[in-house]
């Protein structure tokens, strides 16, 4: 079996890492002509750590990325609503990361050139089209340098490009527009003094305003600072999608001032916001769901099958699931197509959702729960929620996406 793969992010090189490691010949595309470490941090959870660590790269993770001891949740006077454990400071058997995504995005490609070959991995090829013949699919990329075309024939094409997928784009090429939220988000790091213990995650606020931070530099940490990762988000006034660029370079100044009073005797957030060399801003933005992803011998993965809002650490975290159980389908059954009609029966409702989950503000209902309670604030967070309430709310969303502690074991 041959399975062509377009898209070199975390989920196309993590599946093509797990297909590889089952024997199955693997060809990755990527359409950006060279790959560099973009982007910021992002968390991996345990049930999504567990499956790099099966690929050997923990100690990799390790020595780049901070292991998590904590999530917590505040109000917008810095309150405390909610904290928990997180990773094996949980009691899990795998931790959770905080990294940043482009180291990680690098580990996996660096691991893939190693162990699949640098000449099964391809940059600046971008998909045009496909077409099956037989039992065979033939796709078509066009190759950046020049502008020529290559065909490629496998038994499989897995989309596994993105947001912006342009499998997906051409399987539906109408009516599946992005979905705004009406809320923007500005995203940087900054390096600064630890807060908590250094190995923190926080948000803080409600859902038209929120600031979120976690630190994603182990190396950082051991010199007694922290390499924060960190998010603002506002509702916007409009409620229109932006047109521009989407992941542009913005100054402060577009959204520092909601947050000038977050200052508490724990972190002082201007001056997070203020340390920033670089700022991005993009809308807060999913798909509508699906209603099949495979089509014979092509199938999509992750941010190309369903993206979500970033709400609870779960898109690279279900596109490296959707890797796994990709790979078990295409090694345990031998009529290919049916394999991928399974993984998309297991796969799409699952996260269709967590999807649905995110829109409603997943986990962090907690800190709505507290706007709308108890706006002014509060003596006691349990005098306006209950705790068995908060209790649940974090156990069933980890149910939802499959990293309560039942569902991830050794």
């Amino acid at each position: 079996m041959k399975v062509a793969i377009a898209g070199a992010g975390i989920g196309g090189l993590t599946l093509g890492l797990m297909l590889h490691e089952r024997g199955i010949d693997v060809e990755i595309f990527e359409a950006v002509s060279e790959m560099k470490p973009l982007g910021v941090g992002i968390n991996l959870l345990p049930h999504a750590s567990q499956q790099l660590c099966q690929l050997g790269l923990e100690q990799l993770l390790a020595e780049k990325g901070i292991e998590t001891s904590t999530l917590a949740y505040f109000n917008k006077l810095g309150q405390e609503i909610w904290r928990e454990p997180r990773g094996r400071a949980a009691g899990y058997p795998f931790p959770q990361f905080s990294i940043h995504r482009g180291e990680l995005q690098m580990t996996l490609l660096q691991i893939a050139i190693e162990r699949i070959g640098a000449d099964r991995i391809h940059a600046g090829h971008a998909f045009a089209s496909f077409k099956q013949v037989a039992d065979k699919v033939l796709s078509r990329f066009t190759r950046r340098a020049d502008g020529s075309e290559v065909e490629i024939e496998s038994d499989v094409l897995v989309g596994a490009d993105g947001i912006h997928s342009a499998v997906r784009r051409f399987l539906y090429p109408a009516g599946d527009e992005p979905r705004f939220s009406g809320r923007m988000l500005w995203r940087a790091v900054t390096e600064a003094e630890p807060y908590m213990d250094g190995r923190s995650m926080f948000m803080a606020g409600h859902q038209d305003q929120k600031f979120v931070c976690y630190p994603i530099s182990e190396p950082l940490r051991k010199q007694g600072r922290s390499l924060i990762n960190w998010i603002a988000e506002l509702r916007v006034p409009n409620g229109e999608l932006p047109k521009t660029d989407w992941n542009r370079k913005v100054d402060k100044s577009v959204f520092e001032q909601p947050f000038q009073s977050w200052k508490w005797d724990w972190i002082d957030i201007p001056s997070i916001i203020n340390g920033a060399a670089e700022i991005y801003e993009f809308p807060l933005v999913d798909r509508d769901i699906l209603p099949r992803w495979t089509y014979e011998r092509v199938t999509l993965l992750g941010d190309a099958a369903h993206p979500m809002y970033p709400i609870g650490s779960n898109g690279s975290a279900q596109a490296i699931l959707d890797a796994r159980y990709l790979c078990d389908c295409l090694t345990g059954d031998s009529n290919t197509s049916y394999a991928l009609r399974e993984y998309e029966a297991e796969r799409l409702p699952r996260t269709a959702g967590i999807v649905l989950r995110n829109r409603m503000n997943g986990p962090e209902q907690v800190m709505q729960l507290a706007e709308e309670r108890a706006p002014q604030g509060f003596s006691h967070v349990n005098d306006v929620i209950p705790q068995e309430t908060l209790e649940s709310i974090s156990l069933r969303y980890k149910r939802l996406a499959g990293f309560d502690k039942d569902s991830v074991r050794s």
